[in-house]
C-alpha cells in the first residue's frame, strides 16, 4: 500500500518531464525553421541569393562566397534584423582579390615655378609619405606640393617601385617638366634652359634609367636669344664661308643658304635659329646682301640687327661698286641701313704694323707677347687674362711700347676674351686685322667670336675667324660610341684574361687589373646597354656548368658596380658549355672555352608601315605579290669583347 503510494507520483512526474522534453524539442525545432526561414527570405529579397542559412538549434548559420567584405558584412546586418545578432554564425567566404584584376596604376607629376603636383591612382601598399617627403624636399620650403592621389588596395604590380623611384629622382633634375608613371614606363616632358643643358639631361636620364623601365623621353631647349642678331658672309680667293648666321625660322635659313651657295659657298652650311631677329624681311635683306658680295667677286658684309656694312675687295673698280651699291641700296627693306665700304689701296713702304700675340696651348696654358701701350694697360692685360683663364698659368712676355693706336687695348683685350672661347689657339692683334685661329669643342664658337668682335671692334674692322671644331674636344660628342667601347674592351682582353678560381665564381688577384681598366673604359660610355656572358668548357654536367657561368657572369657584373660602374642598363647571362671557340678535346681548348664575353644589346629595329596612300598606289592587296614572311629575329650580338678565363684540369670543380 505504502509502495503503490510512492510509485504513482514518481511515474507521474517522470512522464511529465518526458512530455516537457518532447515539447521543448518541438518548440525549439518551430523556432529553428521559422528563423532559417525569416533569414532566408529576407536575404533574398536583398538579393543575396548566394548565401546558404543553416540552423542548428537557434543559431543561424551563414554559408557562401561573398563578392568582397562590403557584400558579406551586408548579408550578416541583413541576418541580424532577422534574429538576434548573437545567434548569427558567419561561415562565409570572400572572393580572392587576386582573381580580380586590378586597376591601371598611374600617376602624373608636375613639376613649375609655382609648385609640385600629384594626380593619379597608386597602390595602397607604395610608401605614399616617403614620396610626398621627396617631392618636399624637391620642391624646397616655398614651393607647395599637391597631393591629389587616390589609393587602391591592390597589390603593387611589377615594375611599378623601380618607375616611381626613376621619376622622382629625374624630378629633381626638371624644375619644369610633367612626369607621367606607369608600372615600368615612365614619361617625361620637360623644358632646358640650353641645348646644352639638353643633351646633358637626356644623357644623365638614360644612363641611370634601370633596365626594367621605359623610358619616353622629351626635352625641349627654347631657342637663345641673340643679340645683336649677326650675319658675317666672307668671299674671298674664290672661297666662301659664313663667321656667323642667325635665323629666326627654317624658311629663313634655306633662303640665305640658297644665296650663299650661289655666291660660292660649297660643303655643308646651317645657321642657329634664334629669337631676336630684327624684322620679319630679315632673310630677304641677308640673302640680297650675300649675292652683292657674289656680285663683287668677294669681300665681306655682316648683318648686326638692322645694320649692314659691306666691305668690298681692295682693288675694286669704282664703277662697279658704286653700280652695285647703289642696286643693294633700293633693294634692301625700309628698315636696314647699309654702309658700303670701298678699301683703298694700301701703301707698300713702311715698317710692319706692331703686334700682340695670345696663345693658349692644347695643354692649357696661356702666353701673352707683343706691345701694351702702357703700364696701366700692361696691368689690365694680365688681370684679365688671369680672370678668363682661371686656374691657367699666364706667361707675361708684354712690352711697353708708346704711340699705340687710340683703340689698341679694346682690340687686345677682345682678342684675349676671343682666345678665351677656344680650347686651344692663337689670337694676333695688329692696328687694322685681327686674325682668330684654333680648335674648339663648341660648334657654335666661330659664331660667337665673330659676334664679340662685332660688338667690341665694330663692324666695320676687319678681322679673320679660322676656328675648327673637333669633336674629340666636345664634352659630349666627344664621348665613345657603344661600339668604340666594346672596341676598347676587345683591345683589352686580347693579351689579358679574367681568371677565377678554379670550381669557383670568384675573381682570380691576377684579373683585377683587367677588371679595373674595363671599369674605366665602360665609366666613360653613355648610354650602353650590355651583356656579360659567361661560359665554360665541356666537362662534368651541363647543369653544374651552365649554374657556374651564370655565377661568374653575375661576379663580373657584381665587380664592375663595385667600382662605381653605371651598371642599370646591363645583364650576366650564364650560358654553360654552349657554342665553344676550341676544341673541348684539348686542353688549350678547354682553355680559350673558359672564357667572359662582353656583348653590346642593339635596339630592336622598328618596322616602318606603309602609309594608306603607299597602299593605294602599290595596288590592292589581291594585286600585290605575296612577301615572303620576316626572318626570326636572333638576339643580335654584332659587337663583342671577349674576355677569356684560364684555369688548370678537366673535372667538374675546375670549368
Amino acid at each position: 500500500m505504502r509502495l503503490s503510494s510512492l510509485v504513482i507520483p514518481l511515474a507521474a512526474f517522470v512522464l511529465a518531464a518526458i512530455v516537457s522534453v518532447f515539447a521543448a524539442r518541438a518548440t525549439v525545432a518551430v523556432v529553428e525553421d521559422r528563423s532559417v526561414d525569416a533569414v532566408q527570405e529576407a536575404l533574398q529579397d536583398a538579393g543575396h541569393n548566394w548565401v546558404t542559412v543553416l540552423g542548428d538549434g537557434l543559431q543561424v548559420i551563414l554559408e557562401g562566397e561573398a563578392a568582397s567584405e562590403a557584400v558579406r558584412f551586408r548579408a550578416i546586418s541583413i541576418s541580424g534584423s532577422m534574429v538576434d545578432a548573437s545567434r548569427v554564425i558567419d561561415n562565409m567566404k570572400v572572393v580572392d582579390s587576386a582573381g580580380i584584376a586590378p586597376p591601371d596604376f598611374s600617376v602624373e607629376i608636375l613639376r613649375n615655378d609655382s609648385g609640385v603636383s600629384l594626380i593619379g591612382l597608386i597602390p595602397a601598399l607604395s610608401d605614399r609619405a616617403g614620396i610626398n617627403a621627396r617631392i618636399s624636399d624637391i620642391a624646397g620650403e616655398d614651393l607647395p606640393v599637391t597631393d591629389l592621389l587616390e589609393a587602391a588596395n591592390y597589390p603593387v604590380p611589377e615594375g611599378w617601385d623601380p618607375a616611381m623611384n626613376f621619376a622622382l629622382r629625374a624630378l629633381a633634375q626638371l624644375p619644369r617638366s610633367k612626369i607621367s608613371v606607369s608600372a615600368g614606363v615612365v614619361e617625361i616632358t620637360a623644358i632646358s634652359e640650353s641645348a646644352e643643358q639638353k643633351a646633358r639631361i637626356e644623357t644623365e636620364l638614360r644612363r641611370t634609367l634601370p633596365g626594367d623601365v621605359r623610358l619616353d623621353l622629351d626635352v625641349t631647349a627654347p631657342r637663345p636669344v641673340i643679340s645683336p642678331f649677326t650675319v658675317r658672309f666672307i668671299l674671298e680667293d674664290g672661297e666662301a664661308q659664313f663667321d656667323a648666321c642667325a635665323v629666326s625660322a627654317d624658311v629663313g635659313e634655306r633662303k640665305i643658304i640658297a644665296a650663299a651657295r650661289e655666291a660660292g659657298l660649297t660643303g655643308p652650311a646651317s645657321c642657329t635659329l634664334a629669337l631676336g631677329a630684327p624684322s620679319r624681311t630679315w632673310p630677304d635683306a641677308v640673302a640680297r646682301s650675300i649675292a652683292a658680295v657674289g656680285e663683287l667677286g668677294g669681300g665681306t658684309v655682316t648683318l648686326s640687327d638692322t645694320d649692314i656694312t659691306l666691305v668690298a675687295p681692295q682693288g675694286t673698280v669704282q664703277g662697279l661698286f658704286d653700280r652695285i651699291v647703289g642696286e643693294l641700296e633700293n633693294d634692301l627693306p625700309d628698315v636696314f641701313a647699309l654702309e658700303a665700304i670701298l678699301p683703298a689701296t694700301p701703301d707698300a713702304a713702311g715698317a710692319g704694323p706692331p703686334q700682340f700675340i695670345a696663345t693658349r696651348s692644347p695643354e692649357g696654358n696661356v702666353q701673352l707677347r707683343g706691345r701694351v701701350s702702357d703700364e696701366t694697360l700692361n696691368s689690365i692685360v694680365e688681370n684679365y687674362a688671369r680672370a678668363r683663364f682661371p686656374g691657367t698659368h699666364v706667361d707675361m712676355g708684354t712690352r711697353i711700347v708708346d704711340g699705340m693706336p687710340a683703340n689698341w687695348s679694346v682690340r687686345v683685350l677682345a682678342g684675349i676674351e676671343a682666345l678665351s672661347l677656344l680650347t686651344n689657339g692663337s689670337v694676333i692683334v695688329e692696328p687694322d686685322s685681327l686674325v682668330v685661329r684654333g680648335n674648339t669643342g663648341n660648334e657654335g664658337a666661330s659664331a660667337a667670336i665673330s659676334r664679340l668682335l662685332i660688338d667690341k671692334l665694330g663692324q666695320s674692322e676687319t678681322f679673320e675667324i679660322d676656328v675648327a671644331y673637333v669633336k674629340q674636344l666636345d664634352p659630349i660628342a666627344g664621348l665613345p660610341t657603344p661600339e668604340e667601347c666594346i672596341e676598347q674592351i676587345t683591345v683589352l682582353s686580347s693579351e689579358r684574361k679574367i681568371t677565377f678560381e678554379p670550381g669557383s665564381a670568384t675573381i682570380d688577384a691576377a684579373a683585377q687589373s683587367l677588371v679595373d681598366d674595363i671599369a674605366e673604359v665602360l665609366k666613360i660610355c653613355a648610354d650602353l646597354r650590355l651583356e656579360i656572358a659567361g661560359y665554360t668548357d665541356s666537362q662534368g654536367r651541363e647543369e653544374m656548368n651552365q649554374q657556374l657561368s651564370q655565377q661568374r657572369a653575375e661576379a663580373v657584373l657584381a665587380a664592375l658596380r663595385m667600382r662605381r660602374v653605371p651598371t642599370a642598363r646591363f645583364t650576366a647571362v650564364g650560358n654553360g658549355e654552349a657554342d665553344p671557340i676550341a676544341d673541348n678535346d684539348t686542353e688549350a681548348g678547354r682553355e680559350a672555352n673558359r672564357r667572359i664575353e662582353f656583348h653590346l644589346i642593339e635596339p630592336e629595329p622598328i618596322e616602318e608601315q606603309p602609309t594608306a596612300l603607299e597602299e593605294a598606289e602599290a595596288g590592292t592587296p589581291e594585286d600585290t605579290q605575296e612577301q615572303p614572311a620576316a626572318p626570326t629575329e636572333a638576339d643580335p650580338v654584332p659587337h663583342e669583347a671577349t674576355v677569356e678565363h684560364a684555369e688548370t684540369g678537366t673535372t667538374d670543380e675546375q670549368n
